[in-house]
């Protein structure tokens, strides 16, 4: 049997798929294992006290010895945050255009990783070699420069990573997307396409970048008082057309929230960001200006309690107030899930006395989204022409809606592959198939703690936020288990001590009676003891207050 035989190629996500952030997607030929990205998502409601979610990389450190490198497509946080974790387990060198690696740097630099970690520029013009695998690159369009979509030449066929991206005519900072290349990668034969599904339900177009400058001018235009900004710190395109508005309507302008100074610093000394001179003032300058003469640049996009703008509008921000009279832009769409926050903070402006501009992009012009919509997803698939389909990068509706896209430009359904975190696509003498499962799933970090919280602590933390926690302290002899001391019953959470009193002195009674009874049986192994104690407390309390709070016993012998 030849070895073509033998050997397969495999594709999969360990995160990505099935949900927005942590993307992380592997192919493997062989020996050989690129990554391609290698992102973070923020915590869903029910993972109370988690900072943020990272994929499970078990898999990549079982064959970290068969890992050539981590691809980066581009700077944004669910593609490059989950690097200084993964980099401690898995030292192997990443991949990056010049503004990639400068954002990556960063995070490297916190985590005391920038001097182990090999970091290597790439360009679209590069070339690299990875085990049996070539890579070669593309530019795209999106909502940060330096985006790159990945072309790995595998002894299959070429396996093609749009990265993130649309097909914007009119950049703001004139880098087109590479259609030529994109055409010569179509033409020679693509076995699969991995595309972005983000915007896969919205028909259309999205809006170029270049439309949203002309709105931010005119507003800045007829504010009378102060400007303030809040945007994703990575878009850097959005950034500029604020900064040249404020160059136009003859107003200096400050940073406030740290993402945003850190993206700020980096993308000007790079060269990506042109600040006129003078124009940069520290937040203390902006009282001792005229109000129609300052704009502030600020985080907050999306609402998070402790940004820039939250604490703004709470009037809790030791630098800046908002004050009425004052023009608000978010110019941002809330992530799902952020919509609550979003609304606060409006609310929370408007009370202020601010006039508020928010909202889809359709109505206010002040945002478009750096995905591609409907139509600029079909053009990927005409231009590159794959034999098998991987909708990728978005929630199971928008892959799914994504494959009967690929379905309307002549992809056959059999070779539209929707798939979730850890399952694997194989294909072999140019057959694909579904193949086994790979492990994959969250890594939670809370704190300095990696992993370390589970669904068990998870579960905890639920009880204990719904309704709260008793503990139970009592002391016993070692001769003949009497009860020296207590039962002492601690609550937190649960009732308020002083106002339940007759409740807590039942309990008492309840837990004295229960240890009594089982001392008279001879049961005195304390695993018992705890579980007896729970039972006849957690029954009592439920009929008395329908709650099940959190029991816990702690029982000790002298």
């Amino acid at each position: 049997m030849s070895k073509k035989n033998i050997d397969k190629l495999t594709i999969f996500a360990l995160g990505g798929v099935g949900e927005i952030g942590k993307n992380m997607y592997v192919v493997q030929y062989a020996n050989d294992i690129v990554v391609i990205d290698c992102g973070l998502k923020f915590p869903e409601e029910d993972m109370l006290g988690i900072d943020i979610v990272i994929p499970d990389i078990s898999y990549l450190t079982e064959n970290r010895d068969k890992v050539r490198g981590i691809i980066i497509t581009h700077g944004h946080e669910d593609h490059i945050g989950g690097l200084p974790y993964v980099l401690k387990h898995l030292n192997v060198p990443v991949y990056g255009t010049r503004l990639t690696l400068g954002l990556i740097e960063t995070k490297l630099r916190e985590a005391n990783l920038l001097g182990e970690t090999k970091r290597v520029v790439i360009t679209s013009d590069s070339e690299l070699k990875l085990g049996c695998m070539n890579a070669t690159f593309f530019k795209t369009n999106h909502s940060i420069p330096d985006s790159v979509g990945v072309c790995l030449e595998t002894p299959e066929g070429n396996v093609v990573h749009t990265g993130d991206f649309k097909f914007d005519q009119t950049p703001v900072n004139e880098q087109y997307a590479d259609l030529h290349r994109m055409a010569a990668i179509g033409a020679r034969g693509v076995l699969a396409l991995l595309s972005d599904s983000t915007n896969a339900e919205r028909p259309g177009y999205t809006g170029s970048e270049r439309s949203v400058g002309t709105e931010i001018e005119e507003v800045f235009r007829k504010a009378k008082q102060r400007v303030i900004i809040a945007t994703f710190a990575s878009n850097i395109h959005r950034i500029q057309q604020v900064i040249d508005a404020a160059e136009v309507t003859r107003r200096k302008m400050t940073v406030i929230g740290r993402s945003m100074v850190n993206v700020v610093t980096i993308a000007s000394e790079l060269g990506y960001l042109r600040i006129p001179d003078g124009m940069l003032i520290e937040p203390e300058e902006v009282n001792k200006l005229a109000a129609d003469r300052v704009v502030i640049l600020s985080t907050g996009s999306q609402g998070e309690p402790m940004s820039a703008l939250t604490r703004m509008a709470r009037s809790t921000h030791r630098k800046v107030d908002i004050l009425p009279g004052d023009t608000v832009i978010i110019a941002a769409t809330p992530i799902p899930g952020n919509e609550r926050y979003v609304g606060r903070t409006v609310d929370e402006l408007m009370r202020i006395g601010a006039h508020v501009i928010y909202g889809p992009g359709s109505i206010t012009g002040v945002h478009v989204s750096g995905h591609g919509s409907q139509e600029e997803l079909k053009l990927m698939l005409n231009i590159m022409k794959p034999r098998y389909f991987i909708p990728i990068h978005g929630e199971y509706r928008m892959l799914r809606q994504h494959g009967m896209l690929a379905e309307s430009v002549g992809i056959a359904k059999e070779d539209i592959f929707i798939i979730d975190n850890g399952d694997t696509v194989e294909v072999q003498d140019g057959a694909a198939r579904k193949g086994s499962k790979v492990p994959a799933g969250n890594v939670l970090i809370d704190g300095l703690g990696v992993g370390d919280v589970g669904n068990i602590v998870l579960r905890d933390r639920k009880l204990l936020s719904q309704d709260g926690i008793l503990v139970v302290v009592v002391t016993l002899s070692k001769q003949d288990g009497a009860i020296l001391s207590g039962p002492d019953i601690i609550s937190r959470g649960f009732v308020y001590v002083r106002e339940s009193e007759g409740l807590l002195d039942e309990a008492n009674r309840i837990v004295t009676n229960t240890l009594q009874r089982l001392m008279n049986e001879n049961v005195n192994e304390w695993a018992s003891l705890k579980t007896h104690v729970k039972d006849a407390l957690g029954r009592f309390l439920y009929e008395q207050t329908r709650r099940r709070p959190m029991i816990l016993p702690i029982i000790m012998e002298v």
